[in-house]
């Protein structure tokens, strides 16, 4: 009795599928637009969801979904960034771009984009903090919409790949689903911090 009570108030996966996979794309979405969300972390985290899951497509769909809204996501901040520098009063998204890419990641990003072209955007999706430097940099060289399309393509399929690898490997290490959350999410989250810790503890050292 105790079973069949708890089977009725735990929802299909049908069901988690139908709510899941818009959540996944809407935040995804909405992260690439506002870079403070952890996409990378809700993309590994879908993955160990879809891991434990019956369906063979689980993890399949998590990729598209996860591809496409970052792809989308990219696309419309740099069609803003582009609108806003071409105003003569820019706009607070294209400010908001120039808020995170510090001058030096900036320089970086115009180097590796001269000598590299729109390869370099693979690059940029996959390091933590990498994006943004890179996508101001294709703007400030004038890039087309249509020739950064085209290198965030990859771009976007390589870096949904490697979160689900991420969130793969930690649903496969943990029986539950969501100790496998939690040890995707505490990987995501090291894995993006831990640029910024070595560069702080580099400044600090003594010269």
């Amino acid at each position: 009795m105790f079973l069949s009570a708890t089977a009725r108030t735990v929802p299909p996966e049908s069901t988690q599928q139908a709510i899941g996979y818009p959540s996944l794309f809407l935040l995804v979405l909405i992260g690439a637009l506002v870079p403070v969300v952890p996409t990378g972390a809700l993309v590994s985290s879908a993955a160990v969801v879809a891991f434990h899951q019956t369906s063979p497509f689980a993890l399949l769909s998590v990729f598209l979904v996860s591809s496409v809204a970052a792809f989308l996501g990219d696309m419309s901040l740099y069609w803003f960034g582009r609108r806003g520098m071409g105003s003569k009063n820019g706009s607070r998204w294209l400010e908001a771009i120039r808020e995170r890419a510090p001058e030096d990641r900036l320089a970086q990003a115009q180097q590796k984009l001269a000598d590299h072209g729109i390869a370099v955007l693979v690059l940029s999706r996959l390091v933590p903090a990498g994006r943004i430097p890179v996508m101001l940099a294709c703007l400030m060289a004038k890039m087309p919409l249509r020739v950064f399309a085209r290198g965030d393509v990859p771009a976007c399929l390589a870096w949904a790949a490697t979160y689900q690898v991420i969130g793969i490997l930690g649903g496969s290490l943990f029986p539950e689903p969501w100790e496998g959350v939690v040890a995707a999410v505490a990987l995501t989250v090291a894995i993006s911090v831990a640029p910024s810790v070595w560069r702080r503890l580099r400044g600090a050292k003594p010269s």
